[in-house]
């Protein structure tokens, strides 16, 4: 139960990382100078995002066969590796247009649409897939957005012109590929292939 958590928390983590919803806190942390409705926004995005994220993959896996789940985890990881390399970059209009309702509802909305089918939307939907309880696996990718973004909002440019970004981007690559291989490994043993 404990890896269902740490796994999704140490993965999300990385991956949001110079994401575009990093670059989104930023933004909205510059714009409002308000942090703490700007974090409850995005612990209420995320967690609504990634519960649904969550339950697709949970339902996924019910689905599938073991051999077949294996095989498309091990596809989808080593898809998001090579994303995870590619520096995301933010429309300038990206939540300005909600800005009249505030700082909350301007990131809650914001952050919502902004995470549709990103990676780290689409990670959740693999990790919930890969571990049993899809509870904690929501829980630990959101704490993993919230160990990214929440420092970016209150240290605002400071802490986000120092992160070594392209080493953050291969160790997140790095962290799914792995992920990928060892999803690999096991729809590889679980159809006989290997000893």
């Amino acid at each position: 139960m404990l890896e269902s958590l740490l796994v999704p928390t140490g993965i999300v983590t990385l991956a949001e990382i110079g994401d575009k919803t990093q670059l989104l806190a930023l933004v909205l942390a510059a714009r409002f100078r308000k942090p703490w409705p700007i974090i409850a926004g995005i612990v209420v995005a995320t967690l609504a995002n990634h519960f649904a994220a969550g339950a697709v993959g949970n339902w996924i896996a019910d689905w599938l066969t073991p051999v077949l789940l294996h095989s498309l985890l091990a596809v989808a990881f080593l898809a998001v590796a090579a994303w995870a390399l590619i520096p995301d970059t933010l429309d300038e209009n990206e939540g300005s247009r909600f800005k009249r309702h505030g700082a909350f509802i301007t990131t809650l909305i914001a952050f919502f649409l902004a995470e549709m089918g990103d990676k780290t939307q689409i990670a959740t939907v693999m990790l919930a897939a890969q571990y049993p309880d899809f509870v904690m696996v929501v829980l630990g990718t959101t704490l993993g957005m919230l160990l990214a973004n929440v420092p970016v909002v209150l240290a605002g440019n400071f802490a986000a012109e120092r992160l070594p970004l392209k080493l953050i981007h291969r160790l997140a690559a790095l962290a799914f590929l792995l992920l990928g291989l060892y999803a690999a490994y096991q729809a590889l043993h679980l159809a006989g292939l290997l000893g």
